[in-house]
């Protein structure tokens, strides 16, 4: 190994941490400013460069000229809390089945089936629009918290199935075996032997699940009207002919850190350890 590999690689991760860092470090300030603090130009360091003002704060919950975010907050909350849920919930069992049963119809196999679920990620949000507009008209449930939940779920159930697959195609057919040896059947095997190990998977299905789940704004935006309103719709209502850029740094930093919590909170189980002595 080259006595310059070690220090090239300090640099490209110093350099990587800068360039994705620094859209945060630009937010964090500028949540902070008022008017005159972001035509003043570009400043970094509060009380030496700029006077830091919580002005921007205030306004996104509701203070003097903002808007209240806490009600569009809550809808993202719960459309992706129940979503998510539900998702990993069917996607796991799928997942299960085409993990261990082996299907066929004709030239269609498992891998056939798996491919067309992560396939419905690949069209393009406008193409499911107009069909999903109609499906919940007929029922009433446009621009309602269970229609979005509804359509959300169609949405994640392919990472959840995705994610699931691969993970339990890891796990030994063993622990099934010896599950069955003790007199369960294929849902008890799954419940008491698969799921108790499938701590780091669950976790990362939850985590791709939640990302996509709360940023979704087309659909959102589309299947909802005024009842309804998600965060990532009350961040881009804030934008206007003069963007508020104090207001919508601190609107998408208001947006990010529940995304930022998850992630630290969950981050423990991201590992497949958990099935180290699972079989004996």
């Amino acid at each position: 190994m080259s006595r310059w590999s070690r220090p090239a690689r300090y640099a490209f991760l110093i350099a990587w941490a800068i360039f994705t860092g620094a859209p945060f470090l630009w937010a964090i300030t500028t949540s902070f400013k008022d008017v005159n603090g972001v035509q003043g130009g570009v400043t970094y360091l509060p009380w030496v460069q700029y006077k830091p003002t919580t002005q921007a704060w205030k306004q996104i919950f509701g203070g003097a000229g903002g808007v209240n975010l806490i009600e569009p907050f809550l809808n993202s909350l719960i459309i992706t809390v129940c979503a998510s849920a539900i998702a990993i919930a069917l996607g796991s069992l799928a997942a299960y089945g085409l993990s261990r049963f082996r299907y066929r119809l004709g030239p269609v196999k498992n891998a056939d089936i798996v491919f067309f679920f992560v396939s419905q990620r690949i069209m393009p949000p406008v193409v499911l629009v107009i069909p999903f507009f109609f499906l919940l008209q007929a029922p009433g449930l446009l621009d309602t918290r269970l229609g979005l939940i509804l359509v959300t779920v169609s949405l994640l159930l392919p990472i959840a199935v995705w994610v699931m697959v691969d993970f339990f195609n890891n796990i030994p057919k063993e622990l099934d075996e010896m599950a069955m040896l003790e007199g369960c059947t294929p849902m008890q095997v799954f419940l008491r032997a698969i799921l108790p190990n499938s701590a780091a998977g669950l976790t990362v299905a939850a985590m791709f699940c939640a990302v996509f789940g709360w940023n979704d704004f087309f659909f959102a935006f589309r299947l909802t009207f005024t009842e309804v309103q998600t965060l990532p719709q009350a961040v881009v209502a804030l934008n206007s002919s003069i963007p508020p850029w104090w207001t919508l740094s601190a609107a998408a930093l208001f947006g990010v850190i529940p995304l930022i919590a998850l992630a630290i909170l969950v981050e423990r189980y991201l590992s497949k350890g958990s099935l180290s002595g699972a079989v004996r």
